[in-house]
């Protein structure tokens, strides 16, 4: 899969902008603040529905502006799809295939990128909740009804947090809210759909992540990912710095039971606080390194490799997974924070995409390889595109 060509309006600093892409490697070179990530964002919100920069969709549309649209022209196995997406200040987000709608949340299915950037270092250094939106973006691409199944898993939550802070206002028991197990069917259906696919997702890494660590660190530190489960006793708070205990599967006891008894070991908890304690809205992902937990641990360079490779094992999961074939690789000004021989490790890493987009604010940080298909960016304004 490749991008031929890229259309925005009124996205971010562009208010208008028409980009031509080449197959293999693509570097757009400028000044920092001069809207090169602006353009590897808009691709990437077409594949994960979100920004690696911001939470809002608002903050994606040029200010003054009541829509962004991102329109982008695809090809795949001699197949051409114009894909697009209309970012609203005050309406629900429009999306088109071929010019006919289709719903947003089904845009993954047409597209499929992995994006890396300074960002994705909170990966290992952020809170679990960073973690959490990689495992179901990553879950999303896969098979995207999974964005389905997120959001009513979000919706019932909502419901249910709102029906415990009810009840803890007006002092209710929890023999006395009846109406509390037929939200705890829901979310047990749907959380324990989200735990699998989670889990069955952090096996299929495992591999992947080792030989990726390996390609960019030029070692191997022992990369490993453990899921930390709430329902089964892991205890994971948000702002909590202390690394919680690794939680993994129990053979012979299925997820939906273990969910409906780590509901009922906290129902009191829950009712003193009106908040859902257990469940994959709190769960985390421990990385270790040579059998110690990443975070707290490892070195800058230690942590960079892993949030890399980790990005770099998920584009090769969706390459021998997807129907698709290659994701698109996005590097946003990656190659400025190597040393020389890491930039030339990386550079073998990615050769074999079929596309590559790289963004660096100095074009000799960038290996002369990945340089072929050169854009210059200024100002939100295409100034220049060159090919060696």
């Amino acid at each position: 899969m490749r991008v031929t060509h890229l259309s925005l309006t009124d996205f971010r600093n562009y208010r208008t902008a028409e980009v031509p892409f080449a197959a293999g490697a693509n570097l757009f070179v400028g000044r920092n603040g001069q809207g090169k990530t602006n353009l590897v964002e808009s691709l990437g919100y077409l594949s994960t529905l979100g920004s690696h920069r911001v939470s809002s969709d608002q903050a994606m549309i040029r200010k003054g502006a009541d829509a962004a649209i991102v329109r982008s022209r695809i090809q795949h196995e001699g197949r051409e799809l114009l894909v697009e997406v209309q970012l609203n200040r005050s309406s629900p987000n429009r999306a088109q295939v071929n010019r006919g709608a289709i719903k947003p949340r089904e845009l993954p299915r047409y597209f499929s990128s992995v994006l890396f950037a300074p960002e994705d270092l909170a990966l290992v250094r952020g809170e679990p909740g960073i973690r959490r939106r990689f495992l179901d973006q990553l879950l999303i691409q896969r098979n995207p009804r999974y964005a389905a199944v997120i959001a009513d898993y979000e919706r019932v939550l909502k419901q249910r947090n709102t029906l415990l802070k009810s009840a803890r206002a007006s002092r209710i028991k929890a023999d006395q809210l009846g109406t509390l197990d037929i939200w705890d069917d829901r979310l047990v259906a749907l959380g324990s759909e989200l735990i699998d696919a989670r889990l069955d997702l952090v096996a299929r890494l495992s591999d992947p992540l080792v030989a990726a660590y390996r390609s960019v660190a030029g070692d191997d530190h022992h990369p490993r990912l453990l899921p930390q489960l709430t329902i089964r006793g892991a205890h994971v708070e948000e702002d909590d710095d202390d690394e919680a205990e690794p939680v993994t599967a129990s053979s012979g006891v299925d997820t939906v039971t273990v969910f409906r008894q780590g509901l009922a070991a906290v129902r009191g908890k829950e009712l003193e606080r009106g908040l859902t304690l257990v469940g994959p809205h709190r769960d985390d992902l421990l990385f270790e390194l040579n059998g110690l937990p990443a975070k707290g641990y490892a070195s800058h360079g230690e942590s960079w490799s892993f949030a890399l490779a980790l990005k770099l094992a998920s584009a090769e999961l969706l390459r021998h997974e997807s129907s698709t074939g290659d994701p698109v690789l996005i590097l946003d000004d990656v190659f400025a924070e190597l040393d020389q021989a890491r930039r030339r490790m990386l550079a073998t890493a990615v050769a074999g995409y079929e596309q590559v987009l790289i963004t660096a604010a100095v074009y000799d940080d960038v290996p002369p390889e990945l340089a072929a298909h050169t854009v210059r960016i200024e100002a939100g304004a295409v100034v220049e595109a060159t090919d060696a």
